[in-house]
């Protein structure tokens, strides 16, 4: 077999996790201590996360949409086929160094989509991007961490308190959608959500497309109301 060998490595600000990028052959593998957090043969729920954020827009708006954790680039690239063509594309990464992956070992496993013309990156945490952006967002697809219970950095339990997920509210437009990407489900979560003010549907996606019965990622699409 074989063997995995490390390609590059960042350490997570304000803890001692360390994140690892790893390849054995042509799969690739992004590690937080020796737990891992993805892998390019199961990337099925994160495109999905996307593109049923997408459904729920209404049809024939181009909305701003923030995209918060690149990763491995599947999500947005799942944004940019899903969303309209004339619509404006923020992803924002805590981590300098994944963006640099995406950009060189990462680059073709999605079709690079930091390319893109329509992409902006933010470098730095989403939840100052989402603090400082009132009424801006069509939509808001989150992929950060291992979902409401933070794995990586404790911080990003903050972004799925109330006061996070209200800050979200205010930076959505009315009946703007809030995605949201987890390990595993949460009917406390859910429960936050609704009492937030939004209008939630849960979805179990396959983690790979090539295997619709097998293990199964939450999605969590939540919908802003007028007010």
């Amino acid at each position: 077999m074989i063997p995995w060998e490390t390609l590059a490595e960042a350490t997570v600000p304000n803890s001692t996790n360390q994140l690892k990028l790893m390849r054995r052959g042509d799969e690739y593998s992004i590690r937080i201590n020796y737990t891992e957090l993805m892998n390019c043969r199961a990337h099925g729920s994160e495109e999905g996360l996307a593109s049923l954020a997408a459904a729920r827009i209404k049809a024939g708006t181009a909305p701003a949409v923030l995209v918060g954790g690149l990763g491995m680039g599947y999500t947005l690239r799942a944004a940019l086929d899903s969303f309209p063509k004339k619509s404006a594309v923020t992803v924002a990464e805590l981590l300098p160094e994944v963006i640099e992956w995406n950009k060189s070992h990462l680059a073709d496993l999605a079709g690079n989509p930091l390319a893109d013309e329509r992409v902006t990156v933010h470098a730095g945490n989403v939840r100052t991007l989402i603090n400082n952006s009132p009424d801006r967002f069509g939509a808001i697809i989150l992929d950060v961490d291992n979902g409401p219970e933070g794995l990586t950095t404790g911080s990003n339990n903050n972004l799925y308190s109330k006061r996070g997920l209200m800050a979200i509210k205010t930076a959505l437009k009315p009946f703007g959608v809030l995605a949201i990407w987890s390990q595993s489900n949460s009917d406390l979560f859910t429960l936050r959500l609704k009492e937030c003010g939004f209008d939630v549907t849960t979805e179990f996606v396959p983690m790979r497309t090539s295997k619709p019965q097998g293990p199964k990622n939450t999605i969590w699409i939540a919908v802003r109301g007028k007010k």
